[in-house]
């Protein structure tokens, strides 16, 4: 009871996660929030709640441009658009816990979690696959990339993430959790809550470790194929200008492919290599790997990419005269 009351108590830097309520395996998780800043929790919540403001606009505005001109109806945006999608509901599945303090299926959160940072990874590869076709077979473009292509590798990748997470969300769901139920990060994570667990977890170590090497493996592998392709067939064009304009239009795609994998990399030295270091390093780690894609990558297309800037100031001027005018 008094542990109840504690952390009802401290709800601006934690929350109760309740799982199920059998002696064993039933269980409440305790989220940590900013550990030795709790005095400070509302103002940090702020800049929180502005960049997934900021996401949710952002990526919206690029989806809202993309789907309203039929001129970017084309695999390079609709790809674009698909990666705009998958950061707004990975901030959704996030942030707002992160807000409330409360979350009532941890597992749950994990498991989208977990699939929607997998499935951004495959987006990124499509999208690699789709500059790799521009630059390298440009008279085959729209006949190699058609919409029900498209359409098909989005639902692909999405299932991919999805089944892979299944037979982990399955056995976390039936552990005993007779540990301290207090996790490291605002969110729910597997292997933050797997450490927690009064049973054998070899199982999901070994299977969570094949399946990030498998699926981040396989996707970094081929993004990196595909841009050794790209780049020997812009090194045969003849003019200095001709390589710049094509090396130019992968610029955004290159920089969506470090904003997620260098915060990812991160992460894991953290984990792996700093274990005894200061929470708060795991914790903003954490909160940076899932935020700075949703929020650079609308930013970084809108002012890379023509089309998607000249999309949204249209979209933005349309939008004031329609208000103004009634």
């Amino acid at each position: 009871m008094v542990e109840v009351l504690t952390g009802i108590s401290a709800w601006n830097s934690a929350c109760w996660v309740t799982m199920s309520d059998s002696n064993h395996t039933g269980s409440s998780f305790l989220l940590a929030g900013l550990p030795g800043l709790e005095d400070f929790q509302i103002w940090i919540s702020i800049p929180f709640s502005f960049m997934y403001l900021l996401a949710v606009i952002g990526n919206g505005l690029v989806m809202a441009v993309v789907v309203g001109d039929r001129n970017l109806h084309e695999p390079m945006y609709l790809f674009l658009a698909m990666l705009a999608l998958n950061d707004v509901l990975l901030c959704t599945v996030t942030v707002p816990q992160m807000l409330l303090i409360f979350w009532h299926t941890c597992v749950v959160q994990m498991f989208f979690i977990h699939t929607f940072s997998f499935t951004e990874s495959s987006v990124l590869l499509a999208m690699a696959f789709d500059r790799y076709v521009a630059i390298c077979h440009p008279l085959r473009y729209a006949t190699i990339l058609t919409p029900r292509l498209i359409m098909k590798i989005g639902i692909a990748a999405l299932l991919r993430s999805a089944c892979a997470m299944i037979p982990l969300l399955a056995r976390l769901a039936f552990f005993p959790f007779c540990h301290s139920h207090i996790l490291s990060h605002s969110y729910c994570l597997h292997q933050d809550m797997i450490r927690l667990a009064c049973a054998d977890t070899k199982f999901n170590v070994i299977y969570g470790l094949v399946l990030i090497s498998v699926l981040w493996g396989m996707d970094s592998l081929g993004i990196f194929v595909s841009y050794v392709y790209i780049l020997h067939s812009i090194l045969k064009i003849a003019s200095r200008e001709g390589r710049l304009k094509a090396l130019n239009t992968c610029a955004s795609h290159i920089c969506a492919v470090l904003i997620l994998y260098v915060p990812m990399i991160g992460l894991s030295i953290v984990h792996r290599f700093a274990k005894h270091s200061s929470p708060l390093i795991h914790i903003f780690m954490a909160h940076i790997y899932l935020l700075v894609p949703p929020v650079l990558n609308p930013i970084i297309y809108s002012v890379k990419t023509k089309q998607i800037r000249q999309g949204v100031l249209y979209l933005l001027l349309h939008t004031k005269i329609s208000s103004t005018m009634m």
